[in-house]
């Protein structure tokens, strides 16, 4: 299943200051991170950031911090547990129409969400980004972006992957999330894409 842009939501799990600098390759992984936020901006994908006990690990990177509004603050692991899920759900779920209001409250149909495709990226891959799509998959479908997540050790963050997948995880890269957000060459923002990873 190809990820669809209309239908996603990006989700960049603590990219935080003072958390950022302790992560193996952590410039590449902010730089693809940062693309995808401008990519999905470009293309009108929501995005949600989340921030890990802020006052210990600093805020969201500054490069990051304006690509949504305020983030999810947490001091579990898991964002689902912070209520990442309810964030998400609101965000995917179209206001109600105006004609609903004559429509008797009983034979209304609740709004499905129609932003299932969350595309992840973070820090730790082992910890919060695992634990964080664990607990989203029976909602979700799962993109985790490989070349936008790290942890302290590349064993860690390889173990990760290896058990998202073996979840049901789709493990993804940066070009592959923006190239199949485009579909094409004819898509309005092509050119603007295109000129992040070049």
């Amino acid at each position: 299943m190809l990820i669809e842009s209309s239908a996603s939501q990006l989700v960049l799990i603590d990219l935080q200051a003072k958390l950022m600098p302790a992560m193996h390759e952590s410039s590449f992984v902010l730089q693809n991170a940062l693309r995808l936020a401008q990519a999905a901006r470009l293309m009108r994908v929501p995005i949600t950031l989340t921030e890990q006990y802020p006052e210990g690990l600093g805020a969201t990177v500054a490069e990051l911090s304006d690509f949504a509004r305020e983030p999810l603050v947490k001091t579990e692991f898991s964002a689902v547990d912070a209520g990442l899920i309810e964030v998400l759900q609101e965000i995917g779920t179209p206001k109600a129409s105006p004609n609903l209001k004559s429509v008797p409250k009983h034979l209304q149909k609740a709004p499905e969400n129609t932003r299932t495709d969350i595309v992840i990226a973070g820090c730790e891959a082992h910890v919060c980004v695992l634990q964080t799509v664990m607990g989203m998959l029976e909602d979700f479908d799962v993109f985790v972006v490989t070349d936008a997540c790290s942890s302290r050790t590349e064993r860690n963050r390889d173990a990760a992957y290896d058990r998202l997948a073996a979840e049901g995880a789709s493990l993804v890269t940066t070009e592959m999330v923006l190239f199949e957000w485009l579909r094409g060459s004819e898509h309005a923002q092509f050119k603007a894409v295109q000129a992040l990873i070049k």
